[in-house]
Order: C-alpha cells, then sequence, then structure tokens
C-alpha cells in the first residue's frame, strides 16, 4: 500500500477493510490535491462513512452513511457545522453513547445531548 508510510496508528490497529478504505482514499487525493493534510482530511473523510473509531482504533459501522450533521453537509468542506471526531452520532441512540461515555468516565454526561456525548467519547479516545 503507497499510504502505508503515513497510515496512522490507529488504523495500524484496525482491522484490513479500515485499512484498505483508508488507503485507496488517500492514495486518489494525494494523486488530485497531492501530499499534506487535505489528502489526510480526505481519507478520514471516506473512512468515516464505513468506520468509526472505538477506543484507539477503527471498526466497521453496522450502516455505513455519515457519521454526524457536518459530515452529511456538503458544506463540510468549508470548515462549518460540529463535527463528533469520528464517534458515528446518526448510528447509535443516545443511550448507546452514553453507555460509552459512561464507561470512559465522562462528567456531566447526563445533561448531554449526542452530539455533546460524542464529542466527549473522542476527547477522551485521542
Amino acid at each position: 500500500m503507497p499510504a502505508g508510510d503515513e497510515m496512522p496508528s490507529t488504523l495500524q490497529r484496525s482491522g484490513k477493510k479500515a485499512q484498505r478504505t483508508w488507503s485507496k482514499a488517500h492514495d486518489s487525493a494525494v494523486e488530485t490535491y497531492g501530499e499534506g493534510e487535505r489528502a489526510h482530511r480526505t481519507a478520514f473523510s471516506a473512512l468515516k462513512h464505513t468506520h468509526e473509531k472505538v477506543g484507539d482504533h477503527w471498526e466497521p459501522k453496522d450502516t455505513p452513511g455519515p457519521s454526524d450533521d457536518r459530515a452529511a453537509n456538503p458544506n463540510a468542506r468549508k470548515g462549518k457545522g460540529e463535527t463528533a471526531g469520528g464517534v458515528d452520532v446518526k448510528g447509535h441512540s443516545r443511550e448507546e453513547l452514553y453507555e460509552r461515555a459512561k464507561k470512559l468516565g465522562v462528567r456531566g454526561r447526563s445533561k448531554m445531548t449526542k452530539m455533546e456525548l460524542g464529542q466527549a467519547i473522542a476527547r477522551k479516545q485521542g
């Protein structure tokens, strides 16, 4: 995989499908945009449609699609809207996100919205 040298450690700890998805998207983005941050962002955007960050690795989603409202919005390229940093807010209920936050020791979780829970989980996962 040409992108293998640049593959983030969270992907190195993930399954082959996640690695292939990121690598193919990254290589294509490098051809289009050149090396750099934009290629990485593009690759992660593609990965987030099929996988979700759980702890220190990426796991396949039950249902492919955007993970949050920002990922679903075509204006996301302009940096507008909130993101949950790879946590699949759209694919999980508030209760599921609450339980994940509880396991991670997120404080104040009982008053958080789904998006806030997703963001807190993303921060805790690093």
